[in-house]
């Protein structure tokens, strides 16, 4: 089974969640992924790492005064430390646990803030070989924080300014009049960069919207909101392999009593009116951990984690007398339908869909056979008797 996605923390700062906000209405599980993209593409941190230590060492050796030192010495402090955090939030987010989000973003801005402070003295140095080298190194640092940080296009644009803003800074003091260029150059730089992150990040967003959507239909009945027989599936997949031993589950098998005489007499509108006032009362029945899905025409199943006979029994009783109770269409009609349920359990009937499906069917089937309104679970192997109710309290059902 694919491993999940680790999960990153949201910024708890207020500084730093507007610098990563990603606009209004945008989900918090995409929210999430945003911020896990700030995490990603270790390559272009790794490159930038080494090449921001690699050229402050190289110009301090050239010029080594105090400026330059601090600044060497400051690019290999602060790259360290963002390795050292971008380690334990990646261990951390594995393992499920908060991730240290804010400090990451705040080391982000201070590398950026040191690349514009080596630029900086870099200019005014009077050394047109190492001015050279570290504007070359700050333009290309620009292109790695635009493709790692547009999930956060404030922060990216905010990163471009530190890095690049030095360039204005130096010019007055560089005695040459065409250096004055850049205060025409360096904003529109930044302008144009800034709105292409953003529009990037609203790109982003609107795909990550479509693929959550396109997997929430590909995993859910359209007409209820169930779950349809592929997200079932799955939900019972990844329950069954949470661990070497797994525990016991319920697949209940509930199928609907007198559903097709409500579709002759009142039509298919309001056959799929009732379909969808059952999966409300379905959902506002199950428990948090429980799942509730649809499969097909009038049959519904429940994956639940509660197995005992007493518990399960209960249930479905209690299943059966509130779908019972009469359902209001939007045409102002009454009608009333029944249900009858199956019950199969894991890994007694099975350890896959297939097979817990097949048992579960035979003891609906054996309900409905018996008056309908019942609940059954399904015998305990295969030379059972299919029609024991044995273990089945007698006021389990509800005849209409």
């Amino acid at each position: 089974m694919r491993a999940e996605a680790p999960s990153y923390s949201l910024p708890r700062w207020r500084w730093t969640r507007w610098l990563t906000d990603a606009g209004p209405d945008v989900p918090a599980e995409i929210r999430v992924a945003l911020i896990g993209s700030l995490y990603g593409t270790l390559p272009i941190f790794a490159g930038g790492v080494i090449n921001t230590i690699a050229v402050s060492l190289l110009i301090t050796l050239r010029i080594p005064t105090l400026p330059f030192i601090l600044w060497s010495a400051f690019e290999i402090i602060c790259c360290l430390v963002r390795l050292a955090v971008l380690i334990t939030a990646n261990k951390r987010a594995l393992q499920g646990q908060s991730t240290p989000t804010d400090i990451y973003i705040l080391l982000g801005l201070a590398w950026a803030g040191g690349v514009g402070y080596g630029t900086f003295i870099s200019l005014t140095s009077g050394d047109w070989v190492v001015a050279t080298l570290a504007c070359l190194s700050a333009a290309a640092m620009v292109g790695g924080i635009c493709f790692r940080n547009f999930g956060a296009p404030r922060m990216a644009g905010l990163m471009i300014v530190l890095t690049l803003g030095a360039c204005c800074f130096a010019a007055p003091f560089l005695g040459e009049p065409i250096m004055l260029i850049v205060f025409f150059q360096i904003p529109f730089y930044l302008f144009s960069m800034t709105m292409a992150g953003f529009k990037l990040n609203a790109m982003l967003v609107s795909t990550m919207r479509a693929e959550r959507e396109n997997e929430f239909h590909a995993r859910h009945d359209m007409l209820t909101g169930l779950s349809n027989r592929a997200g079932l599936s799955k939900a019972l997949d990844t329950r069954l392999a949470r661990e070497a031993n797994p525990r016991r589950l319920a697949l209940i098998y509930l199928d609907l009593d007198g559903f097709k005489a409500v579709n002759d007499t009142h039509g298919h509108m309001a056959g799929d009116r009732l379909l969808q006032l059952v999966a409300e009362r379905l959902r506002g029945m199950i428990r948090s951990g429980d799942l509730a899905a649809r499969i097909g025409g009038d049959e519904f199943i429940v994956l639940s984690e509660q197995t005992e006979t007493a518990q399960l029994m209960g249930f479905g009783e209690r299943l059966i007398r509130e779908i019972s109770l009469p359902y209001e269409l939007d045409n102002r009609s009454a009608v009333t339908v029944g249900a009858s349920i199956g019950i199969a359990l894991a890994p007694e009937h099975g350890m896959d869909m297939a097979s817990l499906l097949s048992a579960a069917d035979m003891a609906l089937y054996q309900a409905k056979s018996k008056g309908k309104s019942r609940c059954l679970i399904a015998p305990p192997g295969p030379h059972a008797n299919p029609f024991a109710e044995a273990t089945l309290p007698a006021n389990v059902r509800r005849l209409h």
